[in-house]
């Protein structure tokens, strides 16, 4: 059996679960508490030098890293439930929609970053907050934009999850759990409303996670 190597309220972990749900593959979750700094212990770190989570562990015992090159691993070995379009065109905007968030999003607003925000910057709690919510907030909008186009359906592509709502539930998250204002995106939390009723985002969700307690 495949391990993920995870933290419970990490947003590329988060990703990777539900890829792995959708998929209905099983996988031993292994917890690396970031709080506690076990991501920069040598056990970890020999998983991955960046100390990042997730790693998933392959039963060949290869260990990839990056949420993103998992899930399209994932996508590549277990095809079936596909999370990319079988067209060209189509792969490419999922792709810049997920990117627009995992890449241009997400990174800015990372535990490492606001702990360096925190601690050598001297950045108060109230800025940090801030800054956390504008950079959703200025991602969002163009993601709002996005998704008016025609290829969205139900979900960001289309009417079956891919990689782009994969990596929307955990933004969406994180938005909530810093306060973001969501109503100026009605189109983002009406495919949100739509993913958070499917198990395989539900059981995704941080607080249902072993490590969560």
């Amino acid at each position: 059996m495949m391990q993920l190597f995870d933290y419970f309220r990490s947003s590329a972990s988060y990703r990777v679960r539900i890829a792995l749900n959708l998929k209905g593959l099983d996988c031993e979750q292994v917890g690396v508490n970031l709080l506690k700094g076990e991501h920069k212990g040598e056990e970890h770190l020999t998983r991955n030098p960046q100390g990042f989570v997730p790693a998933l562990a392959l039963d060949s015992g290869e260990i990839l890293t990056q949420s993103l090159a998992i899930i399209e691993y994932l996508e590549e070995v277990y095809p079936a439930v596909a999370l990319l379009p079988q067209d060209a065109i189509g792969r490419a905007r999922v792709r810049a929609l997920a990117q627009l968030i995992a890449c241009d999003i997400h990174p800015v607003d990372n535990l490492r970053v606001l702990k360096y925000l925190t601690g050598e910057l001297g950045v108060s709690e109230e800025q940090k907050t801030r800054w956390y919510q504008h950079w959703i907030e200025e991602g969002f909008k163009a993601l709002e934009t996005r998704l008016s186009e025609n290829e969205t359906g139900t979900f960001c592509h289309g009417d079956s999850p891919t990689l782009a709502d994969i990596c929307l539930a955990p933004q969406i998250f994180n938005a909530q759990r810093f306060n973001v204002d969501l109503t100026p995106f009605p189109r983002i939390m009406a495919i949100h409303q739509a993913f958070e009723a499917l198990d395989a985002f539900k059981d995704a969700r941080p607080e249902n996670q072993p490590d969560a307690g």
